[in-house]
């Protein structure tokens, strides 16, 4: 990748200095080991820049080949590959899912705990596919002990006889089919499983490993030599290490060194959800892809009225609005819903510059992205911190972004 001149796509190369102040405050003051900034309008690369250390303890400064841990930016790449069969016609977004995974036409709804157990009650609609793209089918991921459906998770997980580290996609949809949604599809939002069952779905239509499906239609079209599930030992010198700030403690920490990391394996569970690791010229590259409508390089995937579904809201009303958070969840005010994505409806609720319609999606290890198909425009930030959101790095660079965009 390489920059032109800012101005030549009505960016200010002055404004744009602006966000290397901002992120490399990040860096000085021990806020974020190190970190990657790009932005590119009408398919020219007009910001990429690179901040701190990829490997802190071991001396080595932040590369533009890092590969990096980007969890729930995964999603966005399932969404697309879902959206290659959909374009063969296997389904519409209102098909039943149980068509492909007939355990769901009678999974029951939790209603409430009583004494006497859990009541629970029959569908009012099927769970479809735009349900599951939008986590308002009444999955979960079961990670909450004190949420009932999510101890039902836990339990139904221990009573399989099968470790974490063995299951598969198959083995974990076919646990879900056992297990009460958590509200009636539809009614409400709930981060889930929801991606990863589509994944399995990209598996039983093609009938190829989600891996095999993602190299042959996704990452060798794109040239994405660096995403997989996986990272082969040759590569092991570019992973980035992890940090965070855990339990809210005082100084950055180092979380997981390179050597530690569990990547080096093929994992059993090829989660669409959150399993992939890339690169910031790869996840690029998949990015201008969707600004493109579809295409890139003479590769075309997508229709563009296929990549505009995904600047459509597809939650229903009442799911909205949607948070991590009890109450206002302040980072999504503005968002619904869209194909494994926010998209953005109300600018001003956002409380930043944006266009209607841009979506994207963020990691649980900090990486964010987004794209405005209106301006031409996608902005990528890739870090490793976790919590993710612990600091307002991703608003700051996409506020930051906007400000030196001069018409």
């Amino acid at each position: 990748m390489h920059t032109v001149i800012p101005e030549t796509v009505d960016f200010s190369s002055a404004r744009l200095q602006r966000i290397n102040a901002a992120m490399q405050r990040y860096v000085d003051e021990g806020k974020m080991a190190g970190l990657i900034t790009t932005v590119a309008r009408q398919s020219k690369t007009i910001h990429l820049e690179k901040f701190g250390w990829m490997d802190k303890e071991a001396d080595k400064a932040m590369q533009f080949d890092t590969i990096f841990r980007i969890a729930s930016m995964t999603k966005p790449i399932t969404a697309v590959a879902v959206m290659l069969l959909y374009e063969q016609g296997y389904f519409t977004l209102n098909t039943p899912i149980s068509d492909f995974i007939p355990g769901f036409k009678d999974v029951k709804v939790f209603v409430q705990e009583t004494g006497n157990g859990v009541e629970l009650a029959d569908l009012i609609r099927p769970v479809t596919f735009r349900h599951l793209f939008t986590h308002t089918a009444g999955l979960s991921y079961g990670w909450n002990q004190n949420d009932p459906v999510d101890r039902l998770y836990q339990q139904v997980q221990k009573e399989s006889g099968i470790a974490r580290d063995k299951a598969t996609v198959k083995d974990v949809v076919e646990m879900l089919t056992h297990l009460p949604l958590a509200f009636q599809p539809g009614t409400k939002w709930r981060y889930s499983l929801a991606i990863d069952v589509l994944g399995h779905i990209v598996e039983i239509i093609s009938g190829k490993p989600l891996d095999v499906f993602f190299k042959e239609r996704l990452f060798e079209p794109l040239g994405m030599a660096d995403t997989d599930f996986w990272l082969p030992k040759a590569k092991a010198d570019r992973l980035a290490a992890l940090y965070g700030h855990p339990g809210g403690a005082e100084k950055l920490k180092l979380l997981e060194a390179p050597a530690q990391s569990p990547r080096f394996n093929k994992p059993a569970f090829l989660s669409g959800g959150g399993g992939l690791v890339s690169t910031m010229s790869d996840y690029a590259r998949f990015l201008q892809m969707l600004v493109n409508g579809g295409e890139l390089d003479g590769a075309r995937l997508l229709s563009p009225t296929t990549v505009d579904l995904f600047t459509l809201n597809h939650a229903p009303a009442a799911a909205l609005p949607y948070g991590f958070a009890e109450g206002e969840d302040l980072f999504h005010q503005g968002y619904g819903y869209s194909l494994g994505t926010r998209v953005l409806m109300d600018v001003s609720a956002s409380g930043k510059a944006g266009s209607v319609g841009e979506f994207g999606w963020d990691g649980a290890f900090n990486t964010y992205f987004w794209v405005d198909r209106k301006q031409a425009l996608y902005g990528l930030l890739m870090t490793q911190h976790d919590p993710n959101n612990y600091y307002p790095l991703a608003d700051t660079f996409k506020q930051l972004t906007y400000q030196a965009l001069i018409q």
